[in-house]
């Protein structure tokens, strides 16, 4: 399932993010940029400890921002960890810490001439941000981001379970 933003095709799939062939992979990251649980741990897992190596080269990475490092051993040129935010209710601007997520991460991206992305459902496991905000949240994003840059050909929203891919592709139905 699929839609195009500008040029640039987005698509909905479901599988393990670290085994997906792009040009950058995006890692939901924590702050301390050290590796975790979730999609975070399965990066760093499968990446080997040259991603470790290069985060520690940080000195973390505040919530809304990214950094790129090496991709090691996954099957991508680079790995661009963003921090999204924590839900507390959507008072204290989540959404907007979230969109800055992918803006960012989409300009880490353009910046190294990438072509292809994938991303995880960032902020919607122990951050708690409801999925279906969060994703209207990324989609809104990309949409955006798309509208003034063409550069990236190909951007993969990438859930692990079929029920979230499922729900993923309904919500990329209700945009234009």
């Amino acid at each position: 399932m699929g839609r195009t933003f500008n040029r640039t095709l987005v698509e909905v799939v479901e599988g393990d993010i670290t085994k997906i062939e792009v040009d950058a992979i995006v890692n939901a990251a924590n702050s301390k940029l050290r590796g975790g649980g979730g999609v975070d741990g399965a990066i760093h897992r499968a990446g080997g400890p040259s991603i470790l190596d290069e985060c520690k080269k940080h000195d973390g990475c505040p919530t809304g921002e990214s950094i790129a490092t090496t991709a090691g051993d996954l099957p991508a040129r680079y790995v661009i960890h963003t921090v999204g935010p924590v839900w507390y209710g959507g008072d204290r601007a989540e959404a907007d810490m979230l969109a800055s997520c992918y803006f960012s991460s989409l300009a880490r991206a353009v910046d190294r001439g990438c072509k292809s992305v994938s991303f995880p459902s960032i902020s919607t496991g122990v951050y708690r941000y409801p999925f279906d905000d969060a994703s209207r949240v990324a989609l809104s994003s990309i949409r955006d981001f798309c509208a003034r840059d063409t550069s990236i050909e190909r951007i993969l929203l990438v859930a692990y379970g079929a029920k979230d891919a499922g729900r993923y592709s309904e919500i990329l139905e209700e945009f234009e």
